[in-house]
C-alpha cells in the first residue's frame, strides 16, 4: 500500500480522522483517561463503537459504571465546552451505555453517567473539569 492509502486508512479509523478537530478531540480524551487513571478510575474501554453511536470512555470508578462523555475547546468562544454536552447527546449516551453493557455481560452493578470539559488554550495550561453524575 502506498503511503497516502495507509494516511487515509488512519484517518478512517481513527475517531475525528487527522483533522485539527479529530487531533484536538484525541488530545482532550487522553487528557481526561490520564486525568480519570490519575483519580483512581480503571479505564475499561475508549472510543467503543456501536451503529448507534460512540463511547468516549468506559470506566469503574470502585463498584460503578461510569460513561464519560469528553467535550474539548482551545477557547471560550463558543463558550465552555461543557456546555455542548446536551440532554439529548445525554440520554443517546445512556442508550448506548445500555448497549455497552449487553456487549460486555461480565461487566455489573451500579453505572452513572459523566461529563468532562478540557479546554486546551494555545499558549496556557490545560484545564479539566469533570462533572460526576450529570444524567439520572
Amino acid at each position: 500500500m502506498s503511503s497516502v492509502t495507509l494516511a487515509i486508512l488512519a484517518s478512517m479509523t481513527q475517531p475525528g480522522g487527522d483533522t485539527p478537530r479529530g487531533r484536538l478531540g484525541r488530545l482532550g480524551e487522553d487528557l481526561a483517561v490520564t486525568f480519570l487513571q490519575r483519580a483512581g478510575y480503571h479505564v475499561l474501554d475508549r472510543n467503543w463503537r456501536c451503529s448507534r453511536g460512540e463511547i468516549d470512555v468506559v470506566a469503574r470508578d470502585a463498584s460503578t459504571l461510569v460513561f464519560v462523555e469528553v467535550k474539548t475547546r482551545t477557547g471560550l468562544a463558543y463558550g465552555h465546552p461543557l456546555e455542548s454536552v446536551t440532554v439529548s447527546k445525554l440520554t443517546r449516551l445512556r442508550m448506548l451505555a445500555a448497549l455497552w453493557r449487553q456487549a460486555h455481560p461480565a461487566h455489573s452493578g451500579p453505572m452513572r453517567i459523566d461529563a468532562i470539559g478540557v479546554l486546551v488554550p494555545r499558549n496556557a495550561p490545560y484545564a479539566i473539569e469533570h462533572v460526576r453524575g450529570v444524567l439520572s
